[in-house]
């Protein structure tokens, strides 16, 4: 099974869920972000990968607009080269439009991550050749006010159901890539990782980095730096 086919399970099994309030809206990017998603899994989600770095789920202004993990519509247009049809989640919060790549506003995770991919590596298909970015939700949800709320904050029979999917994705993409690292992008990713993988993680090394998110105080301290410096404590060699 390839990344694309792993992608479409989860989205098929995420989008029979439901979610009681305060959440009021749900998207889902694999289904209506599924042509840049796919171009995407299709340019850099092949072949072995030294390190799979896991995300938690899509920001608004990030991955829910561009179908790109930490999908900055500015660095996935201009530095990935990946562009397509967007189309409209079933429901869509008034306070939170999906504009596609036409959405005005950056998400700042995303311009942190892949601006340092574009500063450390000569190309994209450089970093990729080493790295892969998957989200291990995929799902954006939000309260009537607009406000994200992540899934470690849903109900715990809510969170079983969706975890169960996310996580057979995540050793789906862990088989199919073969990496020797999978690093969370936070302390949630990462004991997702460990929760998947279940004390079943052969070779892999698992390990987290700084959340790049300008929501902690760390990472507006010079991210990535301190990124670096979590690489290389792990093993991972940044040349």
């Amino acid at each position: 099974m390839n990344a694309k086919d792993i992608s479409k399970k989860l989205s098929k099994r995420v989008g029979q869920l439901s979610f009681s309030s305060p959440i009021t809206h749900t998207y889902n990017p694999l289904e209506y972000a599924w042509e840049p998603h796919a171009q995407y899994l299709e340019k850099f989600g092949t072949g072995k990968k030294e390190v799979v770095l896991v995300g938690m789920n899509p920001g608004p202004f990030g991955m829910a607009q561009t179908g790109v993990p930490f999908g900055d519509v500015t660095m996935v247009k201009d530095w990935m080269k990946i562009t397509g049809k967007v189309d409209q989640p079933k429901r869509v919060h008034p306070k939170r439009p999906i504009q596609g790549f036409d959405c005005p506003r950056g998400e700042v995770s995303g311009s942190r991550l892949w601006g340092w991919a574009g500063e450390r590596f000569p190309s994209p298909s450089a970093f990729f050749k080493r790295f892969f970015v998957w989200n291990y939700c995929p799902l954006c949800f939000m309260e009537e006010s607009g406000k994200n709320r992540t899934p470690d904050k849903l109900p715990a029979t809510e969170k079983e159901q969706l975890f169960l999917a996310c996580d057979e994705a995540l050793r789906g993409i862990a088989a199919t890539l073969k990496p020797k690292f999978l690093i969370g992008v936070g302390k949630f990713a990462e004991a997702q990782i460990k929760q998947a993988l279940e004390g079943n993680t052969g070779s892999i090394k698992i390990g987290t980095i700084l959340h790049p998110s300008p929501a902690s105080p760390a990472a507006n301290r010079g991210w990535s730096d301190q990124a670096e410096k979590q690489f290389a404590a792990l093993g991972v060699d940044i040349r």
